[in-house]
């Protein structure tokens, strides 16, 4: 089998070449993964700014944000301030196919798209619970944990979502919302996961700090405003080359991140879309819950103002 072909008019070229050590891949095994969850995956993809992991031989992965100038005229993009680097980013949108086939080529194996549409970044369509386990062999079980009680915390508040794995260790809960702007969006947010925490605080934790969190799950809330999240469907750079899956609620105490790998993943999901078919309807944010994450400070700059803190605190005990 050759390997070069064309596609939807897109050249690709070194198919039959490794993605990475471990991945047990080729890169026509991703390009041919990509094909047959296009729509699927476009549908999470579609007019939000992307940006992506890619994996050029014999490099470590990295991730791309600003488009490359070798850029085919065609693939759809938006300019925008990037506050993180301090300069103007161009960022693809995949939209249709052909994109998703140039970036396969291109290497691209993980997918990363903004909350908010291009334009409407301050109006997010959803909320996201980035549950992030400690290491160790029983961490996802420890994460599924986790996420029901991020579930108790909805229903408490008259919210539902929709549940998948990260395609690593952890777990990524979507709520749909509508309404809502970023700063209305990140305060629900950060009080979900305190609620959260609230409920198996020995289980649980929303301590930004990493030394902070003593082996518990950290229920991440920073996934706000300009923040992206791995997309659905998409592969992870992770030995077996696993696949980010969503998961009914009901089924989520008897999978395993292993049981979604590239292969796997298209023989789970047939013609299906379960993803879709698992998003409640956007939903409007409670007042008193906004409220409750406005008397929450930002993980972030609490973070870094702590580090100043226990900085100082160093340097004083040295001297």
């Amino acid at each position: 089998m050759s390997s070069a072909e064309v596609r939807d008019g897109v050249s690709l070229t070194n198919l039959d070449q490794s993605l990475f050590a471990d991945a047990g891949a080729t890169k026509r095994d991703l390009v041919d993964y990509l094909d047959a969850v296009a729509d699927r995956m476009i549908a999470a993809l579609r007019d939000r700014p992307l940006s992506v992991v890619r994996v050029l031989r014999g490099q470590d992965p990295f991730m791309q944000k600003n488009l490359p100038k070798y850029t085919p005229e065609w693939v759809p993009r938006v300019s925008m301030w990037a506050e993180s680097s301090h300069r103007q980013v161009t960022y693809a949108l995949c939209d249709d196919r052909r994109t998703l086939l140039w970036f396969g080529n291109q290497r691209a194996i993980e997918y990363h798209p903004t909350l908010g549409t291009a334009g409407h970044l301050d109006r997010p369509t959803h909320l996201v619970l980035d549950l992030d386990p400690p290491e160790g062999s029983a961490a996802f079980d420890l994460a599924v944990r986790a996420a029901h009680l991020v579930r108790r915390a909805l229903d408490d508040c008259g919210l539902a979502g929709a549940v998948k794995t990260s395609g690593s260790k952890g777990v990524h809960i979507f709520v749909p919302v509508r309404g809502a702007d970023a700063e209305q969006a990140a305060a629900a947010t950060r009080a979900l996961a305190a609620r959260a925490e609230a409920l198996d605080p020995e289980l649980a934790t929303t301590a930004f700090i990493r030394e902070d969190r003593e082996g518990k799950v950290f229920l991440d809330s920073t996934r706000a405003g300009g923040a992206t999240v791995v997309a659905v469907y998409s592969p992870r750079v992770r030995p077996g080359l696993p696949v980010s899956f969503p998961v009914p609620w009901s089924d989520l105490d008897n999978v395993r991140p292993s049981d979604f790998t590239l292969r796997e993943a298209l023989r789970l999901l047939g013609s299906d879309d379960p993803w879709t078919e698992s998003l409640p309807d956007p939903q409007e944010l409670p007042a008193e819950l906004v409220e409750h994450g406005r008397t929450i400070p930002i993980a972030r700059v609490q973070a870094m103002h702590e580090g100043k803190r226990r900085a100082r605190a160093r340097r004083e005990q040295g001297s």
